[in-house]
C-alpha cells in the first residue's frame, strides 16, 4: 500500500488488438506490460516507439523492452517490461511471439500545460477556452485590447482560427497561403509577420496566464492558392485521378443548365430562376433525367465499344496458329476499366473470350456464329453498366435536389435566392480556370494532361460516410454521385500514401506546421476526421518536436466511439471537443457532464498500481462551437448562463466562442463575417456597439463561473454528480474526495423563450447533504431598460436589453433567490440542509459551497490520519487528535503482527459451516446473498469486483449506506473471541466509530479503505510466517499459499485425536467451559464448503495428498508434525482412517491413505531441518490392537518408527477384517460384501493388492447410489487389484526405509510374517527389487503386440500407456486410461524407462488435460461422461446420482501430478524437450492463476465438469487442488 507512484498495468493476450480501445496515461506515470493467461510461459517481445529517455521520437522507430522478473525463479508469472512515461503525445506497442505479431495498441500521454511567468502547470480540467474568428481581429495593433475580453471573462485559452491569407470566399478556413500571416493584420505603414504574434502569444502567456492555440487544416486550401497553380500535382485532378472524369462532365453540364435557369432558358419549362415550390423542384428532375443525362451519356465512360471489340476478336479467331485452351469455369468474360477513362475505352481479356467462345470448326459459319455469341455478351455486360450508371444517376439527382431544398426553400437554411452565375443551382464539385465554351468543347480538354490538370476536384463533407476512408480516391463515387456536401472554395489535397508521393506538398505542409508550432502551444485539427490519418501523424510528429507537451484538440463527426478512438489514439489528441448545443433538453445537457468526467461522488479510493483501464477521450465541453448555431436563436438569450454554467461544472476541460457572453443574437459566420470583435473598456454603456465590460451581456457571471471551474480542477473536486430536479433545472454537484468539500451548482434552464412560454413558479425544494458555508454565485438574466438590438454595421455587437444580476461570495441568509434554509437531520451525524427558492426564474443559477457538518468533517479527518499509516493518499484532509480511542495509537501491524496463521484463519476466512460450528454465521446482505466467508476474505471478494467499476449501487454498498450492521458484524465477530483476535476487532472497532460518523454516501469507502489497509497487512504477516518460498516467491504462489490459512483452523472442538502428552510444543488454548488447558492443534479441511466442519472436515487421504503443498512447502513444520502424528495415533488394521472423525467414528475403508501418509513423513523428512527426529517422536496409540477400544491420549506411546514398521509388516502379512458396525448405519448404499476390506502385497510381484468388486478403497470412490438407475451399492471405480498409484506409493516407501535402514536411522531392515505357520523374513531390498522388476513388464501396455507379458491383448485400446490397475476383477479396468500413472512417476519415477514414460505422458496430455483439471478418464472411452450432476436421478446407469464422479469430471489434483512428471521427465529427455514443457507447465497453471484471482472463494475447485466448465456440485476450494499446483511451481 504504502507506494504513491502511480502505476499501470497493461496486460497482453493473444491476438488482442486493441487499435480502438484508448488507454490516456499522463506523464510520470509508470506503464507496465505483463502477459495474460494467453500468453504465461510463451517467448514473447514487447516492442514500442516510445523513445528511449532523451532520445527524440520516431514513429517509425521500434525497440525491444527487457522483461524484468521480480522473483528471479522460473516461475516468473509476475515478470513486467516498463515504460517510465516523461513525454506527450501517442505511442504504439505490438508484442511478437516467437517472430508472429500477436497484438498492440497505442497509448496517448496527455500534455503538461504550463502558463504565467513561474511556468506553473495548467491541468487539463482547469481550461476555459474561447474561440475568436482571426478575421474578426482587425488590425494587429489592436488585438490586445479585443483579446483583453477574454482575459476580464476569465478565460486562460485562446484559439484562434487560421491566422493565415484568406482565399477569396474569406471563409476562415480557406487559405490561399499556408506560410503566410493575413495581410489584413498590417496596417499600409506597418507590416506585421509571424514574430510579432509569437511575441503577443509568449505575452499572454506569461503576464495574463493564456495559452494560444491555433487550427491547423490539411485536408484542403483555397481554389486561388499561387503554389496550388504551380503544384496542380498537389490536388485530385483529373490527370492524377482520371476516375473523376465522368464526374467532371456531370458537374459541368449540371453548371450549364444552372446558367441557362439563370437566363431564364427554363421558364416555359417551368422553372424560373427563383426557386420557390416543389412544383418547380420536379421540373428540374424532369429536365436532368430529359436533357442532361441523355446526352452526356455517362455510362459510355465505363462501357466497351462493340464493333470494335467483336472485329478484335475475329480477328484472332481467325489467326493461322491459334492455341486453343481450355474454359475455365472461375474465369468469366468482365468489362476491364479504362485506367484513363475514355468514352467506351473500357476493354475485356481476350484469353477468357477464346477460352470462352469456342467455335465446332474453321469454317466461317461456325466463326461468325461464335462472334454473334459474343458480341451479345459485351452488350449484356454494357447493358449492366448502363443500369448501374442508372442507379448512380438517381442518387445524383436526389442529392442535388436536396441540396437546392435547403439553400433555396428550407426554413433553417440560407435563402439564397435566384439562381445567378454567383449562386448556382448547385456548388461546383470541380474548378475550371478557363473561358467558357460549349459542353462538347469543353469535355476535349479532360485528355489534354496540360488543362485537365488544372481541373482539380473541391472538399467538403459526406454525411454518414466512413471517416477512414478517402472519397476521393478510386473505388469511391462520392463525386458522381453529388453526395459531397461541397465547399466551393477550397481544393481538396492529395497527399498520397508517403511524402514520396507528393514531395512538395508535404514539405509544405510541414513547414506550415512547425510555423504554428514555434509560435502556438497547441493546435486544433480542422476537419479531423477527413483528415488522412498518415498525414495527421506526419505533421503532428512535426510539431511535437518543436512543442513537446502540445496541446491538441479535435472535433470529430464519426458517429461512433470506437471511430472516434482510431483518431484520438493515432494521433495523440488531448482533448475531444464536445458540444452542450447537441443537447435536446437540460436533462440531456446534465447526462452530457456526467459523461464527459469525473468519477461519481463517494467513489472508492483505487489503489496506485492498479490495471490500465479504457478511457473515453478527455473532452472540451463547448457550451457552443464557432461553425454551430447561435443558442439564442435555438434557444433563448435566457439560457446563455445556465448552460454555461452547467458546462462549466463538469470535470474536464470547458469552452465557449467570442459572442456567446455577449449575446450575439446569430451566428457570427466564418464565412460571411466581416465585422470586428468588440473591445474591453470598463467605463463603456451598453448602448457602445464597440466596447463591453462587466456590465455586458453574461461577461461578469461567465468571469466567475471560469474562475470556478480552475479551482474546482486545480483542487481535485474529482467527483460528479448530477441531479435532474425538475425538467429545466439541473444541480451539479462537483466533490472534492480529499477535503470533502462540495461545490454544487442549480441551474434553472431557458430551452424555450420565458416570454413566450409558461415556465412553472413553484420550484421544486432540494436537499442539500451538509453545511452550505457561503453562496459562491447567485446570478439570474434579467431585461434592462436599453434600446433593443440592431445589428451594427462595424462592430459583432450583443443584445444590450439583457445583461445578468450576480452577486458573488455571500451568506445563504443575504440570497435573494433562496426563500428560505431549514437544516433536519436525516440520521445521527447527516445534516441536510432544505432550500426554498423564490427567485429561481427561468435564466438563473446559484452556486453553493457545501462542508461536511464540523463534526463528521472531523471524524473523516481522524480517520484519513489513521489510514496513513496504510497509503500516502490519504495525507491532504487529514488531522490529528488527542483524544482518540489508546488502541489506535498502536501501529495496526504491531497489534496484528501477534496472530498465529490459526488465528489468521479466523480473522480471514471461514465458511459458513465453520462459522456455525462457533454459533455465528457467515454475512447475509439482503435481496442479494451471504457473504463466502465470514472473515474478511469475505468482504474483499465482493470490494475487489465492485471497486475497479465504482460500483456504488452495488447491494454490498446500499446496506453499508442504510446501517450500521454489516460494520459492526466485522468488528463484533473478532472482539467475542480471546486475544489477539480480539485486539484486532477493537481496533476495528475504534475505526469504525468514526466511520459511523460520516455521512452515508461516504461510508463504503471509508470502509473500503479501512479493510484493504487491514487486510494487506494481515496477508503480509501471513506471508512474513511462512517458507521463504513463500516470502520470496510471485504473487501467484503468495495467494496459492493462502490456501494453507484457508484451510488449516482450529474449531470449537478439535478435529484431530489428542496428541501424546509427552510431545514437545503442541499448541494449548483454555477451555471457556471447563477452564481446563485443552489441545488446539490445527487440522487441515478436505475442502470447502462441503468437507468443513464436524466429522466431515478431516479425511486420511486428503489431508496428506495436500499436507506437503499446504504444509511443508510455506513451512509450516510444526503443524505437519502433529498431523503426522495424530493420525499415527489411529493407525489400526495397518491402515490409516478414510474419514478421520476425531479417530473415534473413523472408517477404515480405503488402501491408500497409509501410503500418502507414509510418503508425507518421508517428505517431512527430507524437506525439514532436523527432519529426522519425527521419526522418534512419541505416538499416542488409541488402537493398539485391531480390537482394542479407543484409548486416552498418553496411555500407550510409541515413537513414530514403529508405527510405520507396523503397518508394513501388516501389508505384507495381509490385512482382512470387516467394518466395525457394518450396514446401513454407516453406509446406507453399501452392499454387504463391500464392508470386507482386505489388502495385502503379492509375493511374486511385491505389488500391494486389495479390495474387492463391492468396494472402492482408492481416491475414485464414488459408490452408486440410484435405485432407479440400479447402480446402488455398486462401485462406478472399485480399482481393486494393484492400483498404479498404491504401487507408486509403496514403492517410495519402500526404497526410503531400505536408506534409512542402511543408514542405521530406521532400526528396522526387513518385515517378518507367518506363512503357513512359518516365520517368513522379507527384507525390504528383496521387496523394493521385487516391485522394480515387474512394475514396467506388468503395468507397461507395449506398442508391440506380440508382447508376451501381455495377458489380455484383447483388451488393450490404447498401447504406449500404463495401466490403471494390474490384477483388477474386471480385467478390462486395468487398461483404462487414467491420470493415475503420473502420481507413481512422481513418487517413484525409477520404476520408469524415461523414453516409455514420455510417450505416455504425451498421450494422457493430448487425451486427458483439460484447461484446469485432468479429466479421470480416457474420453475414447465407452463409459466416459464429463459432466458430473450429483442431483440427477434418472435410468442412466452411468450417469444416474452422480455415479460419473471419476469416469470424465475434470479433477484438479492429479494435475499437479502430471506436470511434475513432465517436469521430470523432459530433464532426461533434454534442453529442447524441458524448455517446451517449462512453456506447457506455466501455461496450464497461468490458468489456474486466473481463476484463483477471479474466485470470490480464493481458491481453486476439487474439479470441474468437462473443457473446464463450471460444476455445481464441486467444493469451491479444495485443499489438495491448491497443494498440488502449489507443489508444481516449487518443483518449477
Amino acid at each position: 500500500m504504502g507506494h504513491s507512484k502511480q502505476i499501470r498495468i497493461l496486460l497482453l493476450n493473444e491476438m488482442e488488438k486493441l487499435e480502438k480501445t484508448l488507454f490516456r496515461l499522463e506523464q510520470g506515470f509508470e506503464l507496465q506490460f505483463r502477459l495474460g493467461p494467453t500468453l504465461q510461459g510463451k517467448a514473447v517481445t514487447v516492442y514500442t516507439n516510445y523513445p528511449f529517455p532523451g532520445e527524440a521520437f520516431n514513429r517509425e522507430k521500434f525497440r525491444s523492452l527487457e522483461w524484468e522478473n521480480p522473483t528471479e525463479r522460473e516461475d516468473d508469472s509476475d515478470k513486467y517490461c516498463k515504460l517510465n512515461l516523461q513525454q506527450a503525445g501517442s505511442f504504439q506497442y505490438y508484442f511478437l511471439q516467437g517472430n508472429e505479431k500477436s497484438g498492440g495498441g497505442y497509448i496517448v500521454v496527455d500534455p503538461v500545460l504550463r502558463v504565467g511567468a513561474d511556468n506553473h502547470v495548467l491541468p487539463l480540467d482547469c481550461v476555459t477556452l474561447q474561440t475568436f474568428l482571426a478575421k474578426c481581429m482587425g488590425p494587429f495593433d489592436e488585438w490586445e485590447s479585443r483579446l483583453r475580453v477574454a482575459k476580464e471573462s476569465g478565460y486562460n485559452v485562446i484559439h484562434f482560427t487560421p491566422l493565415q491569407t484568406l482565399g477569396l470566399s474569406r471563409s476562415c478556413y480557406s487559405l490561399a497561403n499556408q506560410l503566410e500571416l493575413n495581410p489584413d493584420f498590417s496596417r499600409p505603414n506597418k507590416k506585421y509577420t509571424w514574430t510579432d504574434v509569437g511575441q503577443l502569444v509568449e505575452k499572454l502567456k506569461k503576464e495574463w496566464n493564456i495559452l494560444c492555440i491555433t487550427d491547423v487544416v490539411y485536408n484542403h486550401t483555397a481554389t486561388k492558392s499561387q503554389w496550388l497553380q504551380e503544384h496542380p500535382e498537389s490536388a485530385y485532378n483529373l490527370v492524377n485521378s482520371p476516375h473523376l472524369k465522368p464526374a467532371w462532365v456531370l458537374d459541368r453540364a449540371l453548371w450549364h443548365l444552372s446558367c441557362d435557369v439563370a437566363d431564364g432558358k427554363y421558364k416555359e419549362r417551368g422553372v424560373a430562376a427563383l426557386i420557390e415550390n416543389d412544383h418547380q423542384m420536379n421540373c428540374i428532375r424532369k429536365i436532368i433525367w430529359e436533357d442532361i443525362f441523355p446526352k452526356i451519356h455517362l455510362w459510355e465512360f465505363f462501357q466497351v465499344d462493340v464493333d470494335k471489340a467483336v472485329e478484335q476478336f475475329r480477328g484472332l479467331l481467325t489467326q493461322e496458329n491459334r492455341k486453343t485452351t481450355k474454359p475455365d469455369p472461375k474465369q468469366h468474360l468482365k468489362i476491364i476499366q479504362d485506367p484513363e477513362y475514355r468514352r467506351l475505352g473500357c476493354t475485356v481479356d481476350m484469353n477468357v473470350a477464346l477460352a470462352t467462345f469456342i467455335p465446332h470448326d474453321n469454317g466461317p459459319t461456325a466463326i461468325n456464329e461464335c462472334c454473334s455469341w459474343f458480341q451479345k455478351r459485351i452488350e449484356e455486360l454494357n447493358s449492366e453498366k448502363h443500369q448501374l450508371m442508372n442507379y448512380h444517376q438517381e442518387q445524383a439527382v436526389n442529392c442535388l435536389l436536396g441540396n437546392v431544398f435547403y439553400e433555396r426553400l428550407a426554413g433553417h437554411g440560407p435563402k439564397l435566392g435566384p439562381v445567378t452565375r454567383k449562386h448556382p443551382l448547385v456548388t461546383r464539385y470541380f474548378t475550371f480556370p478557363f473561358e467558357e465554351m460549349p459542353l462538347s468543347t469543353e469535355e476535349s480538354m479532360i485528355h489534354v494532361p496540360n488543362k485537365a490538370c488544372f481541373l482539380m476536384a473541391h472538399n467538403g463533407w459526406v454525411m454518414g460516410d466512413d471517416p477512414l476512408r478517402n472519397f476521393a480516391e478510386p473505388g469511391s463515387d462520392v463525386y458522381l454521385r453529388r453526395e459531397l456536401i461541397c465547399w466551393g472554395d477550397s481544393v481538396k489535397l492529395r497527399y498520397g500514401k508517403k511524402p514520396e508521393d507528393c514531395p512538395y506538398l508535404w514539405a509544405h505542409m510541414k513547414k506550415y506546421t512547425e510555423i504554428t508550432a514555434t509560435y502556438f502551444q497547441g493546435v486544433r485539427l480542422d476537419n479531423c476526421h477527413s483528415t488522412p490519418l498518415h498525414v495527421a501523424e506526419y505533421m503532428l510528429d512535426a510539431a511535437r518536436k518543436l512543442q513537446p507537451n502540445l496541446y491538441v484538440v479535435a472535433e470529430l463527426f464519426t458517429g461512433s466511439e470506437d471511430l472516434d478512438n482510431i483518431f484520438v489514439t493515432r494521433l495523440g489528441i488531448s482533448s475531444l471537443i464536445r458540444e452542450a448545443m447537441s443537447a435536446y433538453d437540460s436533462h440531456e445537457e446534465g447526462r452530457l457532464v456526467y459523461r464527459y468526467g469525473g468519477e461519481p461522488v463517494g467513489s472508492f479510493v483505487q489503489p496506485c498500481l492498479r490495471p490500465l483501464m479504457p478511457a473515453i477521450a478527455h473532452a472540451l465541453f463547448m457550451d457552443v462551437t464557432h461553425d454551430n448555431e447561435c443558442p439564442i436563436v435555438h434557444r433563448s438569450a435566457y439560457d446563455a448562463l445556465p448552460s454555461s454554467t452547467i458546462v462549466s461544472m463538469a470535470c474536464c476541460a470547458s469552452g465557449s466562442t467570442k459572442g456567446y457572453d455577449e449575446l450575439v443574437p446569430h451566428q457570427i459566420s466564418v464565412v460571411s463575417e466581416e465585422r470586428f470583435y468588440t473591445k474591453w473598456n470598463p467605463t463603456a454603456s451598453p448602448s457602445n456597439f464597440g466596447e463591453v465590460n462587466f456590465q455586458s451581456g453574461i461577461i461578469a457571471a461567465r468571469c466567475a463561473i471560469n474562475k470556478l471551474h480552475q479551482e474546482l480542477g486545480a483542487k481535485g473536486f474529482i467527483q460528479v454528480y448530477v441531479d435532474q430536479v425538475d425538467e429545466d433545472i439541473v444541480a451539479v454537484t462537483r466533490h472534492s474526495p480529499s477535503i470533502h468539500q462540495s461545490v454544487v451548482s442549480v441551474s434553472r434552464t431557458a430551452f424555450r423563450n420565458p416570454k413566450t412560454s409558461f415556465y412553472s413558479k413553484e420550484v421544486p425544494q432540494m436537499c442539500i447533504p451538509g453545511k452550505i458555508e457561503e453562496v459562491v454565485l447567485e446570478a439570474r438574466t434579467v431585461e434592462r431598460n436599453t434600446e433593443p438590438y440592431r445589428k451594427d454595421a462595424n462592430s459583432i455587437n450583443g443584445m444590450p436589453n439583457i445583461t445578468v444580476e450576480i452577486r458573488e461570495h455571500i451568506q445563504l441568509n443575504e440570497s435573494k433567490i433562496v426563500k428560505q434554509a431549514g437544516i433536519t437531520t436525516k440520521g445521527p451525524n447527516e445534516y441536510i440542509q432544505e432550500i426554498e427558492f423564490e427567485n429561481l426564474s427561468p435564466g438563473s443559477v446559484i452556486i453553493f459551497r457545501v462542508s461536511l457538518d464540523p463534526h463528521a468533517q472531523a471524524a473523516v479527518g481522524i480517520l484519513r490520519n489513521h489510514l496513513t499509516q496504510f497509503s500516502p493518499h490519504f495525507k491532504s484532509g487529514s488531522l490529528a487528535v488527542d483524544n482518540t480511542d489508546p488502541i489506535l495509537k498502536i501501529p495496526f501491524a504491531s497489534i496484528a503482527s501477534k496472530l498465529t496463521l490459526a488465528e489468521l484463519n479466523q480473522v480471514l476466512y471461514r465458511c459458513e459451516s465453520e462459522e456455525q460450528e462457533d454459533g455465528g454465521g457467515c454475512y447475509n446482505i439482503p435481496n442479494w446473498s451471504s457473504l463466502k466467508y465470514a472473515g474478511l476474505q469475505g468482504l474483499m471478494s465482493i470490494l475487489a469486483e465492485i471497486r475497479p467499476k465504482n460500483d456504488l449501487g452495488h447491494p454490498f454498498c446500499d446496506n453499508l449506506r442504510s446501517g450500521d450492521w454489516m460494520i459492526d458484524y466485522v468488528s463484533n465477530r473478532l472482539i467475542s473471541r480471546s486475544g489477539t483476535i480480539a485486539e484486532v476487532g477493537k481496533w476495528l472497532q475504534a475505526m469504525f466509530f468514526y466511520l459511523k460518523q460520516i455521512p452515508r454516501y461516504l461510508i463504503p469507502c471509508y470502509f473500503d479503505a479501512i479493510l484493504i489497509g487491514a487486510y494487506t497487512t494481515l496477508l503480509d504477516i501471513a506471508w512474513k510466517q511462512m517458507s521463504s518460498f513463500v516470502q520470496n516467491g510471485s504473487t501467484f504462489v503468495k495467494h496459492l499459499s493462502l490456501g494453507s490459512v484457508q484451510m488449516c483452523g482450529v474449531g470449537k472442538s478439535p478435529s484431530l485425536p489428542l496428541l501424546s502428552p509427552s510431545l514437545m510444543d503442541v499448541p494449548c488454548r483454555l477451555n471457556e467451559i471447563t477452564r481446563e488447558k485443552e489441545q488446539c492443534c490445527v487440522s487441515l479441511a478436505a475442502g470447502l464448503p462441503h468437507f468443513s466442519s464436524g466429522i466431515f472436515r478431516c479425511w486420511g487421504r486428503d489431508t496428506f495428498i495436500a499436507l506437503r503443498g499446504l504444509l511443508l512447502i510455506t513451512g509450516r513444520y510444526l503443524e505437519a508434525r502433529n498431523i503426522i502424528l495424530a493420525f499415527a495415533g489411529t493407525l489400526r488394521h495397518g491402515l490409516i482412517p478414510n474419514l478421520l472423525g476425531e479417530g473415534t467414528y473413523a472408517r477404515y475403508n480405503c488402501r491408500d491413505a497409509v501410503w500418502w501418509w507414509l510418503q508425507c513423513i518421508q517428505d517431512y523428512c527430507k524437506m525439514v531441518p532436523n527432519g529426522l527426529d519425527i521419526l522418534r517422536c512419541p505416538v499416542s496409540r488409541m488402537y493398539p490392537t485391531d480390537d482394542s477400544a479407543p484409548l486416552s491420549a498418553g496411555t500407550l506411546d510409541q515413537p513414530l518408527f514403529e508405527v510405520i514398521q507396523e503397518a508394513m509388516q501388516r501389508h505384507m502379512q495381509g490385512i482382512q477384517f470387516r467394518e466395525r458396525n457394518a450396514g446401513p448405519q454407516i453406509d446406507r448404499n453399501m452392499k454387504d460384501e463391500g464392508f470386507n476390506i482386505t489388502a495385502g502385497v503379492d509375493e511374486e510381484t511385491g505389488f500391494v493388492y486389495g479390495g474387492n468388486r463391492l468396494n472402492c478403497g482408492t481416491w475414485m470412490d464414488k459408490m452408486g447410489e440410484s435405485d432407479r438407475a440400479r447402480n446402488k451399492g455398486i462401485p462406478a471405480t472399485p480399482r481393486d487389484g494393484s492400483a498404479v498409484e498404491i504401487v507408486g506409493l509403496s514403492k517410495s516407501a519402500v526404497r526410503w526405509l531400505l536408506e534409512l535402514s542402511q543408514k542405521n536411522i530406521f532400526p528396522y531392515n526387513e518385515v517378518t510374517v507367518k506363512r503357513h505357520g512359518k516365520v517368513v523374513r522379507v527384507s525390504y531390498d528383496e521387496w523394493n527389487r521385487k516391485i522394480q522388476d515387474n512394475f514396467e513388464k506388468l503395468f507397461y501396455v507395449s506398442e508391440d503386440p506380440s508382447d508376451v507379458n501381455e495377458k489380455h491383448s484383447n483388451l488393450v485400446h490404447k498401447r504406449g500407456i500404463y495401466k490403471d490397475s494390474y490384477g483388477a476383477s474386471s480385467p478390462w479396468c486395468d487398461y483404462q486410461l487414467r491420470p493415475n500413472f503420473t502420481i507413481a512417476m512422481v513418487v517413484a519415477p525409477e520404476l520408469f524407462t524415461t523414453e516409455k514414460a514420455w510417450k505416455a505422458l504425451e498421450i494422457a496430455g493430448e487425451k486427458l488435460l483439460g484447461p484446469l483439471g485432468m479429466k479421470t478418464l480416457d474420453p475414447d472411452d465407452m463409459v466416459y461422461c464429463g459432466t458430473y450432476d450429483n442431483a440427477l436421478d434418472n435410468d442412466n446407469y452411468s450417469l444416474a446420482k452422480g455415479f460419473n464422479y471419476h469416469q470424465g469430471p475434470e479433477w484438479l489434483w492429479p494435475v499437479g501430478y502430471f506436470l511434475r512428471a513432465k517436469l521430470y521427465f523432459s530433464k532426461l529427455m533434454g534442453p529442447e524437450i524441458t524448455s517446451k514443457t517449462i512453456f506447457l507447465v506455466k501455461n496450464v497453471l497461468s490458468r489456474h492463476y486466473v481463476h484463483l484471482e477471479r474466485s470470490p472463494w480464493k481458491g481453486l475447485p476439487e474439479l470441474t465438469n468437462e473443457n473446464g466448465q463450471y460444476c455445481p456440485f464441486s467444493c469451491e476450494t479444495q485443499a489438495w487442488s491448491i497443494a498440488t499446483i502449489l507443489e508444481t511451481l516449487y518443483d518449477l
